[in-house]
């Protein structure tokens, strides 16, 4: 990701379906996952820049790598929430034939990281990678309980042995110390 004039992170189109491929095949995960979990960063974001209160839905192609913005109202007789909804008449000023209970999509202007959105944004993403492959892994192994499987030792952390067994990918288990012989 490069530096923009005006200070702000940007990625262009392939680089962005690029990082998601490339986290997808490393961490064993679904590439849909990657993507999806980009799109909620850059919801967040633009949440951010156009104020939390606002219905902002973002939208990552995983072909091409363009990305949409916008924001939903609803279309309602009394309008209770002004960020979330429009009244009929101002309704059919954005949309002429809309109707009580429509949703209209307004489409906003991508938005630029700042340094501080693009470090939430990498916390984002990489919190929803790290869940996708910790339930992979439970999946590989959630019928394998009571099997002997061969493993390396990495570490010995406070008590606890980091130990790195390979299946499909090398993934590292934790024998806790609670569960460990005495006479280790």
């Amino acid at each position: 990701m490069a530096s923009s004039p005006s200070g702000g992170i940007t990625a262009n189109r392939a680089e962005l379906i690029a990082i998601a491929d490339s986290v997808a095949k490393e961490k064993l995960i679904d590439k849909a996952i990657v993507i999806e979990a980009m799109e909620d960063a850059i919801q967040r974001a633009a949440k951010n820049r156009y104020g939390s209160e606002n219905d902002i839905r973002a939208k990552l192609d995983p072909n091409t790598g363009d990305l949409r913005l916008w924001r939903v109202v609803e279309v309602v007789e009394q309008v209770d929430d002004y960020f979330k909804q429009v009244d009929l008449k101002g309704a059919q000023k954005l949309q002429k034939d809309a109707a009580v209970g429509d949703f209209i999509v307004d489409p906003l202007p991508p938005i630029e990281f700042g340094r501080i959105q693009a470090q939430a944004s990498k916390q984002i993403i990489f919190q929803k990678v790290r869940d996708a492959e910790r339930d992979r892994q439970y999946e590989e192994f959630k019928d394998r309980q009571g099997e002997i499987i061969t493993g390396v030792v990495k570490r010995v952390e406070f008590g606890h042995i980091v130990v790195a067994v390979r299946t499909s990918a090398w993934n590292s288990a934790a024998v806790t110390k609670s569960s460990t012989p005495e006479a280790m």
